[in-house]
């Protein structure tokens, strides 16, 4: 049986040896003030990269979310961008309390990615979902579904990290990535989705089911 253990991504470590080492500094030479703000820092830094492990729902058909956080799109669209069909979006706010390390969805093959330039507009304003730099993967299922997740960067969030290349296989559940400090991500499935979240839902990455194929 897994065992549930709370580890740090690894991209997480310089973030949180160089904030530790200020605070020991500051504690060191007498500045009790600057030693106990950097504490604190440091403490938000390791929660923050915080990679707690998951339980993923054994049902086949279950497509889990991606990232923690809250439902903040769930609609209809065009998707001429990403999967080029009609899809299901639906988008995913991340805020600077919840866990960042991103978690495939879906078992299936990596068929791009694609990385876009873009500006640094909050996250789960309509400005950023269009203007916003992002990192969209396209997966394509063993039935040849295809949907798309896109991480996109945010107001405070200015690095996405994502581990895939075109050619890899995914396993539902497993990480892919992470986005540095407040973020979203986008998700593009097809539309015979049966989509089981709506608008207000807050989901964890790995565990909570968006909906099923």
């Amino acid at each position: 049986m897994l065992t549930p253990q709370v580890p740090v991504a690894k991209e997480g470590l310089p973030f949180i040896g160089f904030s530790a080492f200020c605070t020991l500094i500051f504690a060191l030479i007498g500045c009790s003030y600057l030693a106990i703000f950097m504490l604190i820092v440091t403490t938000f830094v390791l929660a923050f990269f915080r990679d707690p492990e998951r339980f993923v729902p054994r049902d086949d058909d279950a497509l889990v979310s991606p990232a923690d956080g809250k439902i903040i799109i769930a609609e209809e669209v065009e998707d001429n961008q990403f999967t080029g069909q009609k899809a299901h979006k639906i988008s995913i706010f991340m805020n600077v309390f919840n866990v960042h390390v991103n978690r495939a969805p879906f078992d299936g093959k990596i068929k791009k990615i694609i990385y876009q330039p873009g500006k640094f507009y909050s996250a789960d304003s309509k400005q950023g979902g269009l203007e916003n730099e992002y990192c969209a993967t396209v997966l394509t299922t063993a039935s040849g579904q295809t949907l798309a997740f896109v991480q996109i960067a945010g107001l405070i969030a200015r690095r996405i990290i994502c581990w895939f290349e075109p050619g890899d296989s995914a396993i539902k559940g497993r990480r892919f990535g992470l986005i540095r400090f407040g973020s979203r991500v986008d998700l593009y499935l097809p539309i015979e989705t049966k989509i089981m979240v709506k608008v207000g839902d807050k989901v964890r990455a790995g565990e909570s089911v968006i909906g099923n194929l």
